[in-house]
């Protein structure tokens, strides 16, 4: 059973990413606001559901909430500014959409760069146990999800439609048959030591 939110005050924010072990396309992070009492059923950490409820509770969400923000950071900026980082920046460009301003953070996982002074807490796996941040990690799966399935028709050769730029098997020996593309992390130990890159 998931808890509403992690502190007394109202305006909280769940926060979580999508993305952060994927070899291509973006980081993705989501920040949600439900209204007081919110409850869903069917909520839950976003890879615990299938792809067909992901994208019914997005439309929830989108509709029931008080306010959502989606922040995205591309590869090249990965590569510079190290995934972490990325991740707590595509957070950062999350909550900064919303309004109103959130006056406290629920963050999924163990570490966050604090936004401005808004009081926040990390909680371990905690987009199975609270519920913005169940719906910020739906948020952010489905739009990184749509974003690598308009990216697989111009590069279907790499498979991003099923692996979502995860390191597959599949995925891998295409990058080891056709080279890089843009969307690659280039920061990211591509292929293992045993496959060549052709270049």
């Amino acid at each position: 059973m998931l808890i509403e939110k992690v502190s007394d005050l109202d305006f909280e924010a769940g926060c979580d990413e999508a993305g952060r072990g994927c070899l291509a396309g973006p980081v993705v992070a989501g920040a949600v606001i439900l209204p007081k009492g919110f409850k869903n059923q069917l909520l839950n950490d976003s890879k615990k559901l299938t792809e067909k409820s992901r994208n019914y509770l997005r439309t929830v969400i989108e509709q029931e909430a008080v306010s959502f923000g989606v922040g995205i950071v591309e590869p090249q900026k990965i590569d510079e500014i190290n995934i972490l980082n990325a991740s707590f920046l595509a957070m950062h460009l999350a909550l900064k959409k919303l309004k109103p301003q959130p006056k406290f953070i629920a963050v999924d996982g163990n570490r966050f760069n604090p936004y401005g002074k808004t009081p926040f807490e990390c909680v371990v796996k905690g987009d199975g146990k609270v519920m913005n941040i169940a719906a910020a990690s739906i948020l952010a799966k489905t739009y990184r999800d749509e974003i690598m399935e308009g990216l697989h028709k111009k590069y279907p050769q790499y498979d991003w439609a099923k692996s979502k730029g995860y390191p597959t098997k599949k995925h891998r020996e295409a990058i080891a048959n056709n080279g890089t593309t843009p969307h690659h992390r280039m920061s990211f130990q591509l292929l293992p030591n045993q496959l060549k890159l052709q270049l």
